[in-house]
């Protein structure tokens, strides 16, 4: 099917490019022509100038995913892209936006005859190759119609992807995932920095952890990732310990005051983070190390 992506950077322009190998014709615009140009030189996508000759290469009804930065310019871009749209028609936020501002978009496009999806989407920089987990909310007939989008990103026909419920329940279920993924990262953080400190037993960090890749109870992809980071500077005298935050793991200890259930792990998780500005350690470092190993996030390097 025909689709329309708006911002084409490390997740976007993945997303774009698996479209394009899976038989989707994709169109696509970016502030910056370049990204456009070179995945149509790659990949066969059709750069658009600009919004309006964007949403003119599309079918009825016409499907717009948009993959920009939370926040304001997610909104501006989908008021402006919502102009050139006519009833029937679909937008899909597929960024990391805030679940109540999803369910207020939901509503005012509803007012325009335009449908409104939020898709939660993890799958950092590995996507194009691994696949993408989707959970998508909003109307079910709408996702009906993207599927075939859906399905394509998907690691497999009928695994990892899914509609998850109304308006918001995407973002809202994306934004638990980060919460979890704050304080499943912070466990191994704490427990290699305890390794770590026992110098008298020269421990090697990474052959531990290729040995818990196999048959441990605490295997995963981040400690699949932890090997990686590993691999070249197992002491990360490289990074500094600072280690940023996108702004989920706050929303998601929000919710959860709001709604009296207690996340004492995600909060303290959260917390670690704002403590990693203030003080070096090496659980800090390997933090840092492992959001650039998942997400492409910059590291604060030692100068």
């Amino acid at each position: 099917m025909k689709v329309l992506i708006i911002g084409l950077g490390k997740m976007g322009g993945n997303m774009a490019r698996r479209w394009l190998r899976s038989g989707h014709t994709v169109i696509g615009f970016d502030n910056n022509p370049e990204s456009a140009h070179v995945i149509q030189k790659e990949d066969g996508l059709i750069p658009a100038s600009n919004l309006k000759e964007g949403v003119a290469l599309l079918d009825s009804p016409r499907v717009v995913w948009v993959m920009v930065p939370s926040g304001e310019i997610t909104r501006t871009t989908i008021i402006q892209v919502a102009e050139h749209l006519q009833s029937g028609d679909i937008v899909v936020d597929g960024g990391n936006s805030n679940f109540n501002e999803s369910i207020n978009t939901a509503q005012a496009l509803k007012e325009m005859g335009i449908d409104f999806l939020d898709a939660g989407v993890s799958g950092g920089v590995w996507g194009l190759n691994e696949g993408y987990s989707i959970m998508v909310g909003g109307d079910r007939q709408a996702y009906e119609t993207i599927k075939p989008l859906v399905r394509s990103l998907a690691p497999g026909e009928d695994i990892g992807w899914g509609w998850v419920g109304p308006s918001g329940a995407g973002h809202y279920v994306k934004m638990v995932h980060n919460g979890i993924e704050y304080g499943m990262m912070e466990a191994y953080a704490e427990g290699y920095e305890l390794m770590q400190s026992r110098k008298d037993m020269n421990l090697d960090m990474h052959q531990i952890s290729r040995i818990w890749q196999h048959s441990s109870v605490v295997r995963s992809w981040l400690l699949d990732l932890i090997v990686r980071a590993l691999e070249e500077d197992q002491s990360l005298d490289s990074i500094q310990p600072w280690v940023s935050d996108s702004g989920e793991g706050r929303w998601t200890i929000k919710e959860a005051i709001d709604q009296d259930v207690p996340v004492p792990v995600m909060t303290a998780a959260l917390f670690r983070r704002f403590e990693s500005r203030q003080e070096n350690s090496y659980a800090f470092r390997l933090l840092s190390a492992i959001r650039n190993q998942f997400g492409g996030h910059p590291m604060k390097m030692v100068k």
